[in-house]
């Protein structure tokens, strides 16, 4: 087994970051989606508002995988909660515990932080993501479907809503 640690990300981190992005968008058929830059990253992790966090794994002194977060918030519980937007490890190191070791620490972050739920999506097709998930004791939230908008029909939902005012 491979000696793993973790650091936060840090400015210059970006290159490595999006190719941990585009092998994520790969490995879930959703390259053709994968539009971010190295400048995009450097905006919303680094900017003078950050809108997200990354943990990087290194297994043996080697990249290995990433887990990107941010907080949203229960109205329910009244507390903030982690988001975990993505988790991926490389292939090649997967089964060797990356993905449960960033998996821990961001548990150990929520805690740290007062959250009230850690929560991610995952899926439907990803059944190994899944068996893991309901290894360490995550549940899927039956009874939820999540919705989006994005491109033209968020554009046109916030146009409709200046021509109301």
């Amino acid at each position: 087994m491979a000696t793993i640690t973790l650091r936060k990300a840090v400015p210059g981190d970006e290159a490595l970051i999006l190719r941990f992005i585009r092998g994520l968008a790969g490995y879930e058929k959703l390259a053709h989606e994968c539009i971010a830059t190295e400048a995009d990253l450097t905006r919303s992790l680094f900017g003078a508002r950050p809108e997200a966090e990354v943990i990087l794994a290194y297994a043996d002194e080697q990249p290995a995988g990433f887990a990107l977060f941010f907080h949203n918030y229960s109205t329910f519980l009244a507390r903030k909660g982690l988001y975990l937007e993505d988790l991926f490890v490389l292939p090649e190191y997967r089964g060797q515990g990356v993905g449960l070791t960033l998996l821990r620490e961001l548990a150990r972050t929520a805690v740290e932080r007062a959250c009230g739920r850690l929560e991610w999506s995952v899926l439907t097709w990803n059944e190994p993501a899944i068996r893991f998930y309901e290894q360490i004791g995550a549940r899927a939230m039956d009874g939820w479907k999540v919705y989006r908008l994005t491109g033209d029909s968020l554009k046109d939902l916030a146009a409709s809503a200046e021509s109301e005012q």
